[in-house]
Protein backbone atom coordinates (compact mmCIF):
# COMPACT_ATOMS: atom_id res chain seq x y z
CA UNK A 1 0.00 0.00 0.00
CA UNK A 2 1.29 3.63 -1.00
CA UNK A 3 1.50 6.00 1.58
CA UNK A 4 -0.43 8.55 -0.14
CA UNK A 5 -3.36 5.75 0.11
CA UNK A 6 -2.51 4.76 4.02
CA UNK A 7 -2.74 8.27 5.11
CA UNK A 8 -5.92 8.64 3.03
CA UNK A 9 -7.48 5.92 5.10
CA UNK A 10 -6.16 7.06 8.09
CA UNK A 11 -7.86 9.72 7.95
CA UNK A 12 -11.18 8.51 7.01
CA UNK A 13 -10.87 6.56 9.80
CA UNK A 14 -10.38 9.10 12.29
CA UNK A 15 -13.68 10.88 10.35
CA UNK A 16 -15.49 7.11 10.56
CA UNK A 17 -14.62 6.63 14.20
CA UNK A 18 -16.00 10.00 15.12
CA UNK A 19 -19.04 10.38 13.55
CA UNK A 20 -19.95 6.72 14.86
CA UNK A 21 -19.66 7.99 18.78
CA UNK A 22 -21.53 10.97 17.83
CA UNK A 23 -24.22 8.56 15.90
CA UNK A 24 -23.92 6.61 19.79
CA UNK A 25 -25.44 9.67 21.34
CA UNK A 26 -28.38 9.57 19.64
CA UNK A 27 -29.07 6.32 19.29
CA UNK A 28 -32.59 6.41 20.98
CA UNK A 29 -33.97 8.65 17.96
CA UNK A 30 -33.74 6.05 15.72
CA UNK A 31 -34.90 6.31 11.99
CA UNK A 32 -35.91 9.97 12.13
CA UNK A 33 -31.95 10.57 13.33
CA UNK A 34 -31.23 8.43 10.16
CA UNK A 35 -32.80 10.60 7.89
CA UNK A 36 -32.03 14.17 9.66
CA UNK A 37 -28.18 13.38 9.05
CA UNK A 38 -28.66 11.91 5.10
CA UNK A 39 -30.38 15.10 4.69
CA UNK A 40 -27.76 17.07 6.43
CA UNK A 41 -25.06 15.22 4.19
CA UNK A 42 -26.98 16.01 0.79
CA UNK A 43 -27.14 19.75 1.91
CA UNK A 44 -23.32 20.41 2.80
CA UNK A 45 -21.95 18.56 -0.29
CA UNK A 46 -23.96 19.85 -2.69
CA UNK A 47 -21.76 22.71 -3.72
CA UNK A 48 -19.24 20.38 -4.34
CA UNK A 49 -21.52 18.40 -6.49
CA UNK A 50 -22.21 21.19 -8.36
CA UNK A 51 -19.00 22.48 -8.77
CA UNK A 52 -18.08 18.65 -10.01
CA UNK A 53 -21.29 18.91 -12.58
CA UNK A 54 -20.24 22.14 -14.10
CA UNK A 55 -16.41 21.65 -14.39
CA UNK A 56 -15.77 18.25 -14.58
CA UNK A 57 -16.77 15.96 -17.49
CA UNK A 58 -18.87 12.94 -15.98
CA UNK A 59 -20.14 10.30 -18.45
CA UNK A 60 -23.84 8.84 -17.47
CA UNK A 61 -25.79 5.51 -18.32
CA UNK A 62 -28.68 3.10 -16.84
CA UNK A 63 -25.54 1.17 -15.45
CA UNK A 64 -24.19 4.15 -13.49
CA UNK A 65 -28.03 5.24 -12.61
CA UNK A 66 -28.10 1.40 -11.57
CA UNK A 67 -24.83 1.35 -9.57
CA UNK A 68 -25.83 4.54 -7.52
CA UNK A 69 -28.80 3.58 -6.26
CA UNK A 70 -28.35 0.05 -5.30
CA UNK A 71 -25.41 1.62 -3.54
CA UNK A 72 -27.95 4.14 -1.81
CA UNK A 73 -30.03 1.14 -0.57
CA UNK A 74 -27.13 -0.80 0.91
CA UNK A 75 -25.93 2.71 2.51
CA UNK A 76 -29.95 3.12 3.90
CA UNK A 77 -29.49 -0.63 4.74
CA UNK A 78 -26.14 -0.14 6.61
CA UNK A 79 -27.83 2.41 8.33
CA UNK A 80 -30.48 1.58 9.89
CA UNK A 81 -29.40 -1.58 10.74
CA UNK A 82 -26.45 0.08 12.31
CA UNK A 83 -29.28 2.53 14.41
CA UNK A 84 -30.77 -0.32 15.31
CA UNK A 85 -27.67 -2.28 17.14
CA UNK A 86 -26.55 0.85 19.30
CA UNK A 87 -30.37 0.99 20.67
CA UNK A 88 -30.35 -1.91 21.36
CA UNK A 89 -26.33 -3.32 22.69
CA UNK A 90 -22.96 -1.63 23.12
CA UNK A 91 -21.02 0.35 21.06
CA UNK A 92 -18.06 -1.92 21.99
CA UNK A 93 -19.75 -5.24 20.85
CA UNK A 94 -21.58 -4.05 17.52
CA UNK A 95 -19.36 -1.46 15.86
CA UNK A 96 -16.23 -4.09 16.42
CA UNK A 97 -18.22 -6.93 14.88
CA UNK A 98 -19.69 -5.05 11.77
CA UNK A 99 -16.64 -3.24 11.30
CA UNK A 100 -14.71 -6.64 11.40
CA UNK A 101 -17.09 -8.94 9.25
CA UNK A 102 -17.73 -5.94 6.78
CA UNK A 103 -13.64 -6.12 5.65
CA UNK A 104 -12.86 -9.90 5.84
CA UNK A 105 -16.64 -10.50 3.60
CA UNK A 106 -15.05 -7.68 1.45
CA UNK A 107 -11.75 -9.01 0.81
CA UNK A 108 -13.20 -12.77 -0.03
CA UNK A 109 -15.57 -10.95 -2.67
CA UNK A 110 -12.65 -8.81 -3.77
CA UNK A 111 -10.71 -12.05 -4.01
CA UNK A 112 -13.81 -13.95 -5.76
CA UNK A 113 -15.14 -11.45 -8.00
CA UNK A 114 -12.87 -8.35 -8.36
CA UNK A 115 -9.73 -11.04 -8.95
CA UNK A 116 -7.35 -9.33 -7.28
CA UNK A 117 -4.33 -10.23 -6.15
CA UNK A 118 -3.52 -11.99 -2.43
CA UNK A 119 -0.37 -11.76 -0.29
CA UNK A 120 0.97 -13.35 2.29
CA UNK A 121 0.95 -9.55 4.77
CA UNK A 122 -2.40 -9.03 3.18
CA UNK A 123 -3.98 -11.60 4.35
CA UNK A 124 -2.12 -11.95 8.02
CA UNK A 125 -3.08 -8.07 8.29
CA UNK A 126 -6.97 -9.26 7.60
CA UNK A 127 -7.11 -11.96 9.51
CA UNK A 128 -5.35 -10.06 12.53
CA UNK A 129 -7.91 -7.56 12.38
CA UNK A 130 -10.24 -10.57 12.62
CA UNK A 131 -8.78 -11.85 15.65
CA UNK A 132 -9.09 -8.41 17.36
CA UNK A 133 -12.54 -8.01 16.54
CA UNK A 134 -13.03 -11.56 18.44
CA UNK A 135 -10.95 -10.38 21.34
CA UNK A 136 -12.63 -7.03 21.72
CA UNK A 137 -16.14 -7.98 21.47
CA UNK A 138 -15.62 -11.22 23.85
CA UNK A 139 -12.90 -9.11 26.11
CA UNK A 140 -11.02 -12.02 25.52
CA UNK A 141 -13.17 -14.80 25.89
CA UNK A 142 -15.13 -16.71 23.68
CA UNK A 143 -17.81 -18.02 26.01
CA UNK A 144 -19.19 -14.35 26.31
CA UNK A 145 -20.61 -14.92 22.67
CA UNK A 146 -23.11 -17.61 24.31
CA UNK A 147 -24.78 -15.06 26.75
CA UNK A 148 -28.02 -13.58 25.67
CA UNK A 149 -26.61 -10.07 26.11
CA UNK A 150 -23.46 -10.54 23.99
CA UNK A 151 -25.46 -12.24 21.36
CA UNK A 152 -27.87 -9.39 20.86
CA UNK A 153 -24.72 -7.70 19.68
CA UNK A 154 -23.10 -9.87 17.91
CA UNK A 155 -26.07 -10.45 15.28
CA UNK A 156 -26.70 -6.75 14.76
CA UNK A 157 -22.81 -6.50 14.28
CA UNK A 158 -22.69 -9.52 12.02
CA UNK A 159 -25.90 -8.40 9.98
CA UNK A 160 -24.20 -4.55 9.97
CA UNK A 161 -20.94 -6.58 8.35
CA UNK A 162 -22.96 -8.03 5.50
CA UNK A 163 -24.24 -4.70 4.30
CA UNK A 164 -20.84 -3.06 4.57
CA UNK A 165 -19.08 -5.93 2.62
CA UNK A 166 -21.95 -5.24 -0.14
CA UNK A 167 -21.82 -1.90 -0.40
CA UNK A 168 -18.22 -1.85 -0.29
CA UNK A 169 -17.87 -3.98 -3.29
CA UNK A 170 -20.70 -2.06 -5.42
CA UNK A 171 -18.58 1.23 -4.59
CA UNK A 172 -15.44 0.15 -5.77
CA UNK A 173 -17.08 -1.07 -8.79
CA UNK A 174 -18.35 1.80 -9.67
CA UNK A 175 -15.60 4.22 -9.05
CA UNK A 176 -12.83 1.45 -10.31
CA UNK A 177 -14.71 0.24 -13.53
CA UNK A 178 -17.30 2.79 -13.95
CA UNK A 179 -15.39 5.78 -13.23
CA UNK A 180 -17.81 7.72 -11.28
CA UNK A 181 -16.02 10.72 -9.21
CA UNK A 182 -16.25 9.65 -5.69
CA UNK A 183 -17.64 12.94 -4.18
CA UNK A 184 -20.66 12.61 -6.91
CA UNK A 185 -20.91 8.96 -5.92
CA UNK A 186 -21.44 9.25 -2.51
CA UNK A 187 -23.47 12.32 -2.65
CA UNK A 188 -25.82 10.86 -4.83
CA UNK A 189 -26.14 7.33 -2.64
CA UNK A 190 -26.57 9.67 0.25
CA UNK A 191 -29.40 11.63 -1.72
CA UNK A 192 -31.24 8.55 -2.92
CA UNK A 193 -31.02 6.74 0.06
CA UNK A 194 -32.83 10.29 2.04
CA UNK A 195 -35.51 10.12 -0.85
CA UNK A 196 -35.93 6.38 -0.24
CA UNK A 197 -36.90 7.47 3.43
CA UNK A 198 -38.78 10.63 3.00
CA UNK A 199 -42.43 9.04 2.80
CA UNK A 200 -41.73 7.66 5.34
CA UNK A 201 -40.65 10.39 7.37
CA UNK A 202 -43.66 12.03 5.93
CA UNK A 203 -46.41 10.39 7.66
CA UNK A 204 -45.64 11.87 10.85
CA UNK A 205 -43.73 15.04 10.49
CA UNK A 206 -44.53 16.34 13.70
CA UNK A 207 -43.28 12.93 15.67
CA UNK A 208 -39.90 12.98 13.46
CA UNK A 209 -39.15 17.25 14.36
CA UNK A 210 -39.70 16.22 18.31
CA UNK A 211 -37.69 13.11 18.30
CA UNK A 212 -34.94 15.42 16.55
CA UNK A 213 -35.53 18.12 19.12
CA UNK A 214 -31.88 18.48 20.68
CA UNK A 215 -29.70 16.23 17.69
CA UNK A 216 -29.45 18.76 15.40
CA UNK A 217 -26.10 19.50 15.98
CA UNK A 218 -25.16 16.07 15.82
CA UNK A 219 -26.76 15.57 12.17
CA UNK A 220 -24.95 18.00 10.92
CA UNK A 221 -21.84 17.14 12.64
CA UNK A 222 -22.56 13.58 10.84
CA UNK A 223 -23.17 15.42 7.44
CA UNK A 224 -19.98 16.41 7.26
CA UNK A 225 -17.66 13.44 9.00
CA UNK A 226 -20.19 10.38 7.82
CA UNK A 227 -19.21 11.33 3.71
CA UNK A 228 -15.62 12.97 4.72
CA UNK A 229 -14.84 9.43 5.63
CA UNK A 230 -16.02 7.27 3.26
CA UNK A 231 -14.94 9.76 0.23
CA UNK A 232 -11.41 9.17 1.23
CA UNK A 233 -12.05 5.54 1.13
CA UNK A 234 -12.79 5.76 -2.89
CA UNK A 235 -10.52 8.31 -3.68
CA UNK A 236 -8.20 5.37 -2.56
CA UNK A 237 -9.91 2.74 -4.22
CA UNK A 238 -10.07 5.06 -6.97
CA UNK A 239 -6.52 5.70 -7.19
CA UNK A 240 -5.77 1.79 -7.90
CA UNK A 241 -5.77 0.48 -4.13
CA UNK A 242 -7.33 -2.97 -3.86
CA UNK A 243 -10.31 -3.73 -2.08
CA UNK A 244 -8.39 -6.74 0.00
CA UNK A 245 -6.17 -3.98 1.56
CA UNK A 246 -8.21 -0.63 1.88
CA UNK A 247 -10.84 -2.59 3.36
CA UNK A 248 -9.40 -4.23 6.11
CA UNK A 249 -7.14 -0.94 6.72
CA UNK A 250 -9.74 1.44 7.19
CA UNK A 251 -10.77 -0.28 10.60
CA UNK A 252 -8.36 1.51 12.23
CA UNK A 253 -11.33 3.51 12.94
CA UNK A 254 -12.24 0.29 14.98
CA UNK A 255 -9.66 0.68 17.06
CA UNK A 256 -10.13 4.32 18.14
CA UNK A 257 -14.07 3.83 18.56
CA UNK A 258 -13.78 0.97 20.84
CA UNK A 259 -11.17 2.78 22.95
CA UNK A 260 -13.46 6.19 22.99
CA UNK A 261 -16.25 3.73 23.62
CA UNK A 262 -14.33 2.10 26.67
CA UNK A 263 -13.15 5.36 28.01
CA UNK A 264 -15.44 8.49 27.10
CA UNK A 265 -18.69 5.95 27.16
CA UNK A 266 -17.43 4.20 29.97
CA UNK A 267 -18.12 0.58 28.91
CA UNK A 268 -16.39 -2.21 30.10
CA UNK A 269 -13.09 -2.78 29.89
CA UNK A 270 -10.35 -5.62 30.46
CA UNK A 271 -7.05 -7.21 29.04
CA UNK A 272 -9.26 -9.00 26.26
CA UNK A 273 -10.41 -5.90 24.68
CA UNK A 274 -7.08 -3.67 24.78
CA UNK A 275 -5.27 -7.00 23.04
CA UNK A 276 -8.02 -6.71 20.33
CA UNK A 277 -6.81 -3.08 20.41
CA UNK A 278 -2.98 -4.36 19.49
CA UNK A 279 -4.17 -7.12 17.12
CA UNK A 280 -6.08 -4.41 14.77
CA UNK A 281 -3.13 -2.33 15.01
CA UNK A 282 -0.83 -5.49 13.72
CA UNK A 283 -2.80 -6.10 11.79
CA UNK A 284 -3.03 -1.94 9.83
CA UNK A 285 0.94 -2.18 10.10
CA UNK A 286 1.06 -5.34 7.49
CA UNK A 287 -1.73 -4.57 5.09
CA UNK A 288 0.35 -1.07 4.72
CA UNK A 289 3.85 -3.05 4.08
CA UNK A 290 1.30 -5.31 1.55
Amino acid sequence: MTTSTLLLVIAAAIAHASWNLLAKRAAHVGSPFVFAYGLCCTIVYAPWVIWILIFEQNEWSWLIAGCIVLSGILHLAYSLCLQRGYQLADLSVVYPIARGTGPFLSTIGALLFMHEPASVAGVGGMLCVVLGVMLIATQGQIRRLMQPAAMVGVRWGFLVGLFIAAYTLVDAYGVKTLAIAPVLFDWATSASRTLIMLPHTARHPIKAWEAMRGHWHLAWAIGVLSPLGYILVLYALRDGAPVSLVAPAREMSMLLVTLAGLYLLREPVGWGRLLGCCSIAAGVVLLASS
